[in-house]
């Protein structure tokens, strides 16, 4: 099916489709907008209400969650980086938009480069294949050194209260502990043990996010006890899975990362930031989420 490209503004949206979903994807940012059911007459993906959280699936670029002071140290200069970086907040270029699958890409600049010293392309595709959804993010180092960064998605689904979050198999999971200013701590909070299901909750954010590590399923599944709708996630080997929403609201964030929020240790280069990818001269990196839904 060809793609529908509308103009709100002056932001581009493309809109893809199978036989059974509708998506759409925001020139800002490379950011999802819409995954819909045109069989069930249902949006699974949150709208971004700016009262509860203007976001819906931010890509998170150069680096995930939040520097120390905002701040980080490269061959001894010292730059400021805000959170979750800046390829949430700029304009991706149209690459190729035909069938199911729309390509964005965006490149340095000269903004990007005062707070970020490194050329790069940041190419994010996603598309739709019956009822599933694949969204690819290929970072490629264009630069003739090696270069660091941080990479995750950011994806917010519909939900009520009450739904529930389950693993493949068995986890024994705990939550790195962060603090006012989104900065982790030494001390974790048990999870899981040995069980598959963390249901949300009112309260389950009052702290903010679930930093969950060392996991061993590479796929979940949002459910709920009042329909039989379901997504089914496949995040594969990110380090990191963050599950966040504002607390009490009727979305979930499903967050693969391959990167960290700091903790209050200072680092005298970015290279030694935890989690952090190191990606030689002409190379590639991939983080590719799936999305089923029932």
């Amino acid at each position: 099916m060809k793609p529908i490209n509308t103009l709100r503004g002056d932001k581009m949206i493309y809109k893809i489709e199978s036989e059974f979903l509708t998506a759409k994807v925001k020139s800002d940012g490379a950011e999802l907008c819409s995954l819909y059911d045109k069989v069930g007459g249902y949006e699974y993906l949150w709208q971004g209400n700016p009262s509860v959280w203007y976001g819906q699936a931010p890509v998170l670029f150069p680096i995930v969650g939040r520097l120390l002071d905002d701040r980080y140290r490269y061959d001894g200069k010292e730059y400021t980086l805000q959170k979750h970086g800046f390829a949430r907040k700029l304009k991706f270029e149209l690459v190729k938009s035909e069938g199911g699958s729309v390509g964005l890409l965006l490149r340095e600049s000269k903004d990007t480069l005062e707070v970020y010293p490194f050329k790069f392309n940041l190419s994010v595709k996603f598309e739709v294949v019956g009822r599933t959804l694949k969204a690819t993010h290929t970072v490629t180092n264009t630069n003739e050194k090696e270069m660091y960064f941080s990479m995750g998605g950011h994806p917010g689904f519909n939900i009520s209260i009450g739904d529930f979050l389950e693993f493949d198999e068995n986890e024994s999971l705990s939550t790195e502990t962060i603090d006012g200013d989104s900065i982790r701590m030494s001390a974790k909070t048990p999870v899981l043990k040995n069980e598959k299901k963390i249901v949300i909750t009112d309260d389950i954010f009052n702290n903010d996010a679930l930093i969950l590590s060392g996991i061993k399923s590479k796929a979940l599944t949002l459910k709920s006890e009042k329909h039989d709708r379901t997504v089914r996630f496949t995040f594969g080997e990110a380090p990191f899975l963050g599950i966040w929403a504002k607390p009490g609201a009727p979305y979930v964030c499903i967050e693969p990362w391959f990167g960290v929020n700091d903790d209050r240790q200072e680092k005298d280069d970015i290279s030694k930031k935890e989690g952090i990818i190191k990606l030689e001269k002409g190379g590639s990196f991939e983080l590719v989420y799936t999305v089923e839904v029932s």
